[in-house]
């Protein structure tokens, strides 16, 4: 008796993104972090970025800049990142001064 196999192989991809959180002393800014936004004929739409939320939960969050890190110091002790403020300048959003 001869008898037959046949079997299949699949394959899996198997992709993955990670995200490195800058947690170190060398560069303390106040950087601004977009929560969401209101269209002209709308209301606010929020969007997964927010920092209260990433404080109590200590996830990550991303600036305007594209520093990633998990808030958790006094924004009002330091400097507004540079990158950060000429970006939302540019976008016509007031900030305070410094």
């Amino acid at each position: 008796m001869v008898s037959s196999v046949t079997s299949k192989i699949e394959t899996e991809q198997i992709v993955t993104s990670s995200t490195q959180v800058d947690d170190e002393d060398h560069e303390r800014f106040t950087h601004i972090v977009l929560e969401g936004y209101t269209p002209k004929d709308g209301e606010f739409v929020a969007l997964d970025n927010s920092v209260v939320g990433a404080m109590i939960n200590a996830t990550p969050v991303m600036a305007l800049c594209g520093k990633v890190w998990v808030p958790g110091r006094d924004p009002q002790k330091y400097p507004i990142c540079p990158t950060c403020k000429e970006i939302a300048e540019s976008m016509g959003w007031s900030l305070p001064s410094n």
